[in-house]
């Protein structure tokens, strides 16, 4: 039987903050048994949408109805008591408390007014295995957890709260590939139960996948809704954007980077059994990419050439000379330059509450300031720079840096590290949970700075990015480099294969 409502309707919402419309009399249905996805550049006002449905904000003007009757939630809390349950990009676990206390944390069961740990393990493991994440122990504390686990755990908090709409806001942004197969049929089994949906994410391949429909916003309002795959991928990017959707990618130098003397060097790193006798040069000019599949040491191996990781052992060159990088604050130094661009803007980039200009200024206080006091003049035309370069959308930057859009604000890392004018930069997945507009400007970016001299290693988990970035790409496994692949090599077929280690499929498609 088909419903004869949706079981959530907005009509005519709008939302301001001062002269900034956030979105402008919107209507939209979101219909039980059907997933709905939501497409936009950042700051289309897809995050306003969903603070609006989940009760984090009140509109301005229009109405929302619930089964055809209309509602109006004060709080996130009155909204999951109504069955809404939003997962946003932005985690909200607790990293002291274990896995089971997060997920049973606003109704925990209880007896003799104590919480009852035995039946809380046993509700936290149903929804972990909902979830598809039985193997994450319910008892283990959430800060020892990887990132792309924590984000499991986030799932099945939602699920745990039995919600009727599951709103999912870049869920599986942080997630590896097995773990988004698990999602994935977890999200079609949820719809085929009778569960309304709707999901937001940047990655096109993953709305082909999942849509039921589809409706794209852009500079606060609904531009359209239509049937999943009823429109090209070009055809929604230029929705998207609101202009011809071209060429992706800047074109590669024609020739390869040649130079004496590698901008960085390192020679037989390990640590741990994470990474394993890893040897690389970079030259400066060139964009050297990590691929393989998620966890092969990637990360780490950006972490240990920033100095972070304790023990390593190899010998780093920088400019052919030895270097001891002790920490970050080493790498940054003037004899170094190294930059290094976080997994994670908003734990690891950014300190969210205070504003722009406290953001950028904080990181290149040797350039803007003499004996401890800060140049006033020389601090704006630095960061007047850098927002002209990225073209970064901030009304003020003196507005907390956590107001901006996913997009401006990992610009605003990016920015960070610019102003101290690198010579080596670190990228670790960069583009992460941003829009198709804003990477292809951080494209346009990475290939100018190249340009310029700056050597660059890209570590990201889109073969997309690897094959329309990179000069070289060297592909990990188990902590080891297992293969080098450069010009016409760096095919998808090439890095599925040789990231999953097979000298058979290698040999037949290289």
């Amino acid at each position: 039987m088909v419903d004869a409502v949706p079981l959530l309707s907005m009509k005519g919402m709008s939302k301001r903050y001062g002269g900034v419309r956030a979105l402008e009399k919107v209507d939209l249905d979101i219909w039980p048994g059907r997933i709905h996805c939501i497409l936009g550049e950042n700051g289309a006002g897809k995050s306003t949408l969903i603070k609006l449905m989940s009760g984090v904000i009140a509109p301005d003007e229009g109405n929302m109805l619930l089964d055809g009757h209309p509602v109006s939630f004060a709080s996130p809390a009155e909204a999951t008591e109504a069955g809404i349950t939003c997962i946003f990009q932005e985690l909200s676990l607790i990293p002291d408390l274990s896995v089971a206390d997060n997920i049973m944390i606003s109704a925990p069961p209880t007896r003799a007014g104590m919480i009852n740990r035995s039946q809380q393990r046993q509700f936290a493991e149903a929804a972990l295995a909902r979830a598809g994440a039985q193997d994450i122990h319910p008892l283990a504390l959430v800060r020892d957890l990887p990132l792309s686990r924590r984000q499991m755990v986030e799932i099945a908090k939602a699920l745990a709260r039995k919600p009727r709409l599951l709103i999912l806001d870049e869920a599986t942004s942080a997630l590896t590939a097995a773990d988004v197969t698990k999602i994935f049929a977890v999200l079609k089994r949820l719809r085929n139960d009778g569960l309304a949906l709707l999901y937001i994410s940047h990655r096109m391949h993953e709305i082909a996948e999942l849509a039921d429909d589809c409706s794209v916003f852009r500079n606060g309002q609904k531009i359209e809704t239509y049937k999943a795959g009823t429109k090209t991928d070009t055809q929604v990017v230029e929705l998207m954007i609101g202009r011809e959707y071209k060429n992706v990618f800047p074109p590669k130098p024609a020739k390869a980077v040649s130079h004496t003397v590698p901008a960085v060097q390192a020679s037989n790193i390990s640590w741990t059994d994470r990474l394993r006798d890893i040897s690389l040069s970079v030259q400066p000019g060139e964009i050297v990419g990590l691929g393989g599949l998620d966890g092969q040491g990637q990360r780490e191996l950006l972490l240990a050439l920033f100095g972070v990781l304790r023990d390593c052992t190899g010998e780093v060159r920088i400019n052919g000379l030895p270097v001891d990088i002790t920490g970050p604050l080493m790498a940054k130094s003037d004899k170094i330059r190294m930059a290094l661009i976080p997994e994670d803007r908003k734990t690891e980039g950014l300190m969210l509450p205070m504003s722009v200009r406290d953001n950028l200024s904080f990181s290149a206080m040797s350039r803007i300031s003499n004996v401890g006091i800060i140049d006033n003049s020389c601090e704006q035309r630095l960061i007047d720079e850098q927002i002209g370069l990225l073209a970064i959308k901030t009304a003020n930057v003196d507005l907390a840096v956590g107001s901006l859009s996913g997009g401006n604000q990992q610009k605003v890392v990016i920015a960070k590290w610019l102003l101290n004018q690198p010579r080596i930069i670190l990228l670790n997945d960069p583009t992460r949970g941003i829009d198709v507009g804003t990477k292809q400007e951080l494209y346009v970016l990475f290939r100018k700075l190249a340009d310029d001299g700056v050597a660059i290693i890209f570590y990201s988990s889109d073969y997309d990015e690897l094959i329309g970035c990179c000069d070289r790409v060297l592909v990990l496994y188990d902590g080891k480099i297992t293969r080098e692949l450069s010009g016409s090599e760096i095919t998808e077929t090439a890095l599925i294969a040789s990231a999953l280690n097979l000298e058979t499929a290698k040999a037949a498609y290289l």
